[in-house]
């Protein structure tokens, strides 16, 4: 399969029409829309500038728990949304940024990346949203927006760097530092406020935001089509929305898991076969079969088996382990012209496409819903793999 494509700004979708456009002209129809019915919306969302007192949850330092915190949010800009969040999906990330696991981390640390929440509030200048719109925040709320990438709708790699939602530092900020979606309210940007279509179960929507994009994307560009095989390496809370999107997309879609219990679920969610990746026999028999490998796992392990596993020109894209890759054998991937590559979520825009993608084939993510005081609780079964398959903070819930 080509290891190329044209800009991603570029592609077609399946209407035959420039997605961006498709994307921009959504916007347009929203905005007008907005502007010739809701006047009496745009004065009562302009009232309450802010800045915002905000009750949240995060950890003082990399060893303490989670527990119940002030923070401020900033005041309204005139681009500016304010949504009330009702939901927040917990991601590997959280885990490792809270824990110090890829480096130090600024505290108080309120993570999570996986939002949803209604409207209070817009900027003078917002035309994309309307109070009581029902908004989502991914993984990113701010970048230059005027380097080579970001004007290909690739935030992600901001040559200035993106903001991410959470941890990342922040002069609009008064931690000085950005701060997640663990909490009942937050202010961004509008370009980076996903919408959200109406009628979706919200909650298992909100692990689209990442987990959704993060696996959507490396399909888009490594173009994975109809009879196609593919890989799912991991079957978490990544990989399961990975195998629902790759059945979408029509391809032969294999699990590769160490959890024997999670066998029959891939079929379930849509896999045509699932791998115990410790049978070193079954392994072997899949040899040079696969165009596309996506490598969910959180954390590093011996990635060597499942090069063997790609055709010649395949490749295997890690999205999972942040962490250096172990062992891989370079003469193995020159004697197949096999690729490993990586990715990270997604642009704004692709963002956008696979919520619009997920909502037209009524695919969610499987969630188990917590209240604010099982968080702890919650990071505990991630890391030992008892959830099936994403945790939902209600942030509406009682603490």
């Amino acid at each position: 399969m080509p290891k190329t494509n044209e800009k991603q700004a570029g592609l077609e979708d399946e209407m035959g029409q420039d997605r961006r456009s498709v994307l921009k002209a959504g916007a347009g129809v929203v905005a007008a829309s907005f502007l010739t019915s809701n006047t009496a919306a745009v004065a009562e969302a302009r009232a309450g500038a802010g800045p915002y007192e905000a009750k949240a949850y995060g950890a003082s330092s990399s060893t303490e728990p989670l527990k119940a915190v002030q923070i401020e949010r900033r005041p309204l800009g005139s681009n500016d949304v304010l949504l009330d969040i009702q939901y927040c999906g917990v991601c590997h990330s959280d885990i490792h940024t809270v824990r110090g696991e890829w480096g130090p981390a600024n505290y108080p640390c309120v993570p999570g990346h996986e939002i949803i929440g209604r409207v209070r509030a817009i900027g003078s200048q917002v035309t994309k949203f309307k109070v009581g719109d029902i908004g989502g925040v991914g993984c990113m709320v701010n970048s230059c927006r005027t380097c080579e990438h970001c004007e290909e709708d690739l935030e992600q790699y901001c040559q200035k760097g993106a903001t991410f939602t959470y941890d990342t530092p922040d002069p609009t900020s008064k931690a000085g530092f950005t701060q997640g979606g663990y909490s009942d309210k937050i202010v961004v940007t509008e370009h980076f406020v996903i919408r959200i279509p109406p009628g979706v179960n919200l909650a298992a929507t909100a692990p689209l935001l990442c987990a959704g994009v993060t696996t959507f994307s490396p399909m888009q560009y490594w173009k994975l089509g109809r009879g196609q095989r593919v890989g799912i390496i991991g079957l978490g809370g990544l990989g399961h929305v990975a195998v629902k999107l790759a059945a979408a997309h029509n391809a032969h879609v294999t699990v590769f898991t160490t959890s024997p219990g999670k066998l029959a679920d891939a079929k379930r969610l849509g896999a045509s076969e699932a791998v115990l990746s410790t049978d070193a026999n079954a392994m072997k028999q899949l040899a040079s079969q696969f165009d596309l490998l996506i490598s969910t796992v959180p954390e590093a392990y011996h990635m060597e088996p499942f090069t063997e596993l790609l055709k010649l020109d395949g490749t295997l894209v890690n999205v999972g382990a942040m962490a250096p890759l172990e062992n891989i054998n370079g003469l193995k991937l020159a004697l197949g012209r096999r690729s490993i590559a990586g990715s990270i979520i997604g642009g704004i825009a692709e963002t956008q496409e696979v919520i619009d993608f997920c909502t037209a084939r009524n695919i969610t993510a499987d969630i188990e819903m917590i209240e604010p005081s099982e968080i702890n609780k919650a990071f505990d079964r991630v890391v030992n793999k008892d959830v099936r398959y994403r945790f939902v903070i209600d942030m509406g819930a009682k603490a």
